[in-house]
């Protein structure tokens, strides 16, 4: 049997958390720009458009260059 009275203890030192632990805190949520009508914005996927209306805080219809009109979250959009 051992003696653990001996042994040192490494509260002190600070752990290093892996990137794909499931045990991290999650990272906190980017806040969305505001939008009013008009406002010309480009999304990753659509492309560039104009923002037709804003729909509750987080929502704005958009009518992008194609011509197709979609109602997308605000955090996806950025300003131009």
């Amino acid at each position: 049997m051992r003696d653990t009275r001996s042994m040192s203890t490494r509260a002190s030192a600070t752990r290093r958390h892996l990137p794909t632990s499931p045990f991290q805190p999650a990272p906190p949520k980017p806040q969305a720009e505001e939008f009013t009508a008009g406002d010309r914005v480009t999304h990753d996927r659509h492309g560039m458009g104009t923002v037709v209306s804003v729909e509750a805080s987080q929502w704005v219809t958009v009518r992008f260059s194609s011509g197709e009109v979609r109602s997308v979250d605000a955090i996806k959009l950025g300003k131009l």
